[in-house]
């Protein structure tokens, strides 16, 4: 019988993999909370009709790339490829945005049917982080701040860019939106087959163009800057200023569209030339309308999303991952046939609280027992034989120090591994070195 396998795109997350995660689900936690940020929880499965009218119908994620199917119910419900839609959805049913300002976060898998490659897979991980009911440009320069922050508390900053852009009001995108169509139109045979596609339906898409040609006859194209209002103007060059004074580096980019309809004003990716064709660990941008065209009420909200399997290469490829504790035992209880090792191990566990104890279930001699011991992980080895039994005492045996064996009392044995223990846990919780100073890398 052929053995099952994951489906193509979705991937088991190893123990050995395990504790890199929890490090970067921390540090992300930790940082939203010193910034006034809450926790959500959001479903997995929402109605299909939530990401046709966020997303937009055009759009790649809507028309290729969603997990759509009918329950039994025969509604239509779709596997989540984003965050936001479902925040926003969350915030506005339970009545959290009544004249309130929301700083909300989020964590766990989207899924997109989209071809896997290195970066990029059909059930993925994201932290996102959304604020809702601030219209100004200086939530956007906090934002972009605060995951400048990140990156230099992960080691990350010197190899991660912001790019930033505005799309300017609604108002100023539909009159550039002419203006580039009636441009591009001019052009349509030489456009390749999916920018021709957009011309009808989604032409800003086309500044996001990858073919060489098409980015060639953009370079003449009208700008999208030089269509914006005074509004539109002044949000941007306040939110310029504010992160010009809190030293945060940036490229403005006016090719940067995003993929999601919902944008207007800034947008911004933090991209990084290590991670090879996908090079966007952290997107975002301001979503104003988005609210309102779900149902609401005029809503100003602003977010990000980040891509955990991405900060994770990341962070592998710039060696900036600091040695974790990866959760091997502390010690590893050998007993003898006929020896009742339970009792002495719960009575350690007691006596110890977090000690790492793995007991010996299963039989076999004491020397396969030592072998299993080595194995696992543990630095010590605690012998249970019958001698030690009729006595109250273990043997202690070191598994990756050069010291000879004792036997000593069990409350010896238990103030020796709450040391150990403690020591252990001190070196690993200081591993991760956090600068003070989050300016002070990069001057």
């Amino acid at each position: 019988m052929i053995p099952i396998q994951s489906l193509r795109g979705m991937n088991d997350i190893l123990p050995d993999a395990t504790p890199d995660w929890r490090f970067l689900e921390t540090a992300l936690a930790e940082l939203l909370a010193e910034y006034g940020y809450r926790e959500i929880r959001l479903p997995l499965l929402e109605s299909t009709e939530l990401f046709r009218r966020s997303i937009g119908e055009v759009t790649d994620i809507v028309e290729k790339e969603m997990y759509t199917f009918t329950d039994r119910n025969g509604d239509s419900v779709t596997l989540r490829p984003e965050g936001t839609a479902g925040c926003v959805r969350a915030a506005q049913q339970h009545g959290l945005l009544r004249d309130a300002v929301q700083r909300l976060w989020y964590r766990g898998p989207m899924f997109r049917h989209e071809r896997p490659q290195k970066g990029r897979l059909r059930q993925f991980h994201q932290f996102g982080a959304e604020v809702f009911g601030l219209p100004g440009p200086d939530i956007d320069a906090e934002m972009l701040a605060m995951t400048d922050r990140l990156w230099c508390r992960l080691g990350l900053r010197d190899c991660l860019e912001l790019e930033l852009n505005s799309l300017g009001s609604s108002a100023a995108r539909a009159a550039y939106r002419d203006a580039l169509v009636g441009y591009l139109s001019r052009y349509r045979d030489e456009l390749d087959a999916d920018s021709q596609r957009r011309l009808g339906t989604n032409p800003l898409r086309i500044l996001d163009s990858k073919v060489a040609r098409t980015r060639e006859l953009l370079a003449d194209a009208p700008a999208l800057h030089d269509y914006f209002d005074a509004e539109s103007n002044e949000h941007f060059a306040q939110l310029r200023a504010r992160l010009d004074a809190a030293g945060v580096r940036y490229r403005i980019n006016p090719r940067l569209v995003r993929g999601l309809d919902y944008y207007g004003k800034t947008v911004f990716e933090w991209t990084s030339d290590r991670l090879g064709a996908q090079a966007t660990a952290c997107a975002g941008g301001r979503y104003d309308g988005l609210v309102e065209q779900l149902g609401g009420n005029p809503t100003p909200a602003i977010g990000f999303g980040i891509g955990l399997e991405r900060l994770l290469l990341l962070l592998e490829a710039t060696a900036a991952a600091p040695a974790l504790d990866r959760g091997l035992p502390d010690a590893y209880l050998v007993v003898a046939e006929g020896v009742a090792g339970l009792p002495v191990a719960e009575r350690l566990r007691d006596a110890v609280p977090g000690l790492r104890l793995l007991h010996h279930c299963g039989g076999g001699s004491l020397k396969s027992q030592l072998k299993r011991a080595d194995r696992s992980g543990a630095a010590l080895a605690l012998i249970l034989g019958e001698e030690e039994a009729a006595s109250g005492t273990l043997t202690l045996k070191h598994l990756r120090e050069e010291r000879p064996q004792e036997r000593l009392p069990l409350d010896r044995i238990a103030a020796l591994l709450a040391g150990a223990t403690a020591t252990k846990r001190r070196a690993a919780a200081g591993a991760p070195q956090i600068a003070t100073d989050h300016r002070m890398p990069h001057g």
